[in-house]
């Protein structure tokens, strides 16, 4: 998908009175892929996101996925009416992937277009990875229920 730094979309200002004020309104893809990310990380079974890059970095991989970029693994394409998005993500062991792409997929369409008046024309999403419980963490044993 090709990514432009930045692209405009003209809305209508929903004002009331006498004068009709014009203007475009210019949001930025960071803007978007920020809203997407924000709704992608509450999605259901969202353990992490990032790109294939920052998996394949070892150890280190996990903290850079949980970090504070809610674009990290994001990317996303903005014409003057509609959007695409793609976004890659960790998804918990035990939660059916489908399930979670779809929680995903609703909650970035909605967030975007309530957000910013863009169509979401598509989102794809790359599950990278599966995490499970304490295969990463440094106790031997799972947590038990309490």
């Amino acid at each position: 998908m090709a990514v432009k730094e930045a692209s405009s979309t003209t809305m209508s200002n929903g004002h009331h009175g006498h004068h009709d004020v014009k203007g475009t309104t210019t949001i930025a893809d960071s803007v978007v892929a920020s809203i997407a990310g924000i709704a992608t990380r509450d999605a259901t079974g969202v353990y992490a996101m990032g790109s294939s890059f920052s998996r394949t970095l070892g150890a280190a991989r996990d903290m850079m996925a949980r970090s504070d970029d809610v674009t990290r693994g994001v990317r996303v394409e903005v014409g003057e009416k509609q959007t695409a998005v793609d976004v890659g993500v960790v998804v918990e062991y035990g939660y059916p992937i489908t399930r979670t792409s779809d929680d995903i997929r609703t909650g970035i369409v909605d967030a975007v277009e309530s957000m910013t008046g863009l169509e979401v024309a598509e989102v794809n999403i790359d599950v990278l990875d599966v995490h499970v419980p304490g295969s990463d963490d440094s106790e031997s044993e799972p947590p038990r229920a309490r």
